[in-house]
């Protein structure tokens, strides 16, 4: 008799649960390797022991993938020596909302040529 594969084992370990856990932990450790550019790893441990004349298998699936760098915050310091998310040697601007227009629809008609507007 040959030696079956090992998915065959870990596919009917807990009921097949086992084999979507591995594979879930696999998908986190490559989704966070490929974000980070940093080293993981995925763990699959099968403890083994004698049950009567069977065997008692113990399986357990960790990955170690990489943390994501948290996100950084550009803040300015001030005289007073406070945070600002403005640069205190820069100038403010008087930004404002531009006033909306009418929006019209334009379109021009085969037959004629002509440029036929429409407001919306």
């Amino acid at each position: 008799m040959a030696i079956k594969p090992i998915t065959d084992t870990l596919r009917i370990l807990q009921g097949g649960l086992f084999l979507d856990d591995c594979s879930e932990k696999l998908a986190e450790a490559v989704k966070a390797v490929d974000e980070t550019g940093k080293a993981g790893k995925v763990t699959i441990t099968l403890d083994l022991k004698k049950s009567g004349g069977a065997l008692a298998i113990s399986a357990k699936v960790t990955n170690k993938a990489p943390e994501a760098k948290p996100d950084e915050d550009l803040l300015w310091p001030t005289i007073e020596g406070n945070l600002s998310l403005d640069n205190p040697n820069q100038r403010k601007l008087d930004l404002q909302i531009a006033p909306s227009r009418p929006s019209e629809v334009r379109s021009v008609d085969p037959t004629t040529g002509e440029i036929v507007v429409k407001s919306a």
